[in-house]
């Protein structure tokens, strides 16, 4: 261990897991996920976990896994689908659910961040997202109050990172992961590439590493893919293949 730079995933979550936290997690569906960091909290066995991030990965792959083990009590989640155990725990009562849409959901990680504490917005008043919320009108039109989200960690998943922490995210995996590890008192990124200071163009830096504490190569990645959609080829394309 030098520095930010740890071995592997256990050894960069030492002291860090504790039952009952809250965690912040980037990825959409199974892009940009921090597997192995989420293999590792399956393995430390904490418990009664809340995790706010986009979704719940897949039955059995990412965030799914801490499902099924029954790690989770609680999500904070724009999307909930393409996720049998998640939809059977919740239906069940096992689970709860704070749905947010999905741009609230980025701008509640950003905000708390950011240091502020609430803002106010109109996706979702006059719907279920709006119960139990302080309604405000301004201009004559309602907001409703929602609060920043700061957590207790936040796990994400770069494609580089300079040993100083600063961090490029590849194409949509950039994705949640940003606003999820601005938002944790502790960030812990894994990436494929680990380079030294100086690498990298100052403006291609997407996450600066004032935000990082702990860096992990968790290469290589298998890349799943969710859903893989093909079509017959024509009569035409087989004839010029």
């Amino acid at each position: 261990m030098a520095g930010k730079i740890y071995p592997d995933a256990a050894a960069a979550l030492e002291g860090l897991l504790r039952d009952d936290m809250l965690i912040a997690s980037g990825g959409f569906g199974l892009s940009g996920i921090p597997e192995r960091l989420i293999d590792a909290i399956v393995a430390s066995g904490v418990k009664g976990l809340t995790v706010a991030s986009n979704n719940a990965g897949v039955d059995g792959e990412g965030l799914g896994k801490l499902l099924r083990t029954r790690q989770i009590a609680k999500m904070i989640s724009s999307y909930v689908g393409e996720n049998k155990e998640f939809e059977r725990q919740y239906l069940a009562g096992e689970l709860l659910v704070e749905f947010t849409p999905q741009g609230t959901l980025a701008e509640r990680m950003r905000a708390g961040g950011a240091g502020i504490p609430g803002f106010y917005t109109k996706t979702g008043v006059g719907t279920l997202v709006a119960e139990g919320k302080p309604v405000m009108a301004f201009d004559g039109e309602d907001y409703i109050l929602e609060r920043g989200i700061v957590a207790d960690l936040a796990i994400v998943k770069g494609w580089k990172a300079d040993t100083t922490g600063n961090v490029i995210f590849r194409k949509t995996a950039r994705n949640f992961n940003v606003p999820a590890a601005q938002c944790g008192r502790v960030c812990v990124v894994e990436v494929e590439e680990i380079v030294e200071p100086g690498s990298f163009d100052p403006d291609a830096i997407q996450l600066p590493g004032v935000y990082v504490q702990r860096i992990i190569c968790g290469a290589p990645y298998d890349k799943k893919i969710e859903f893989r959609t093909v079509r017959e080829r024509s009569g035409r394309e087989r004839e010029t293949a």
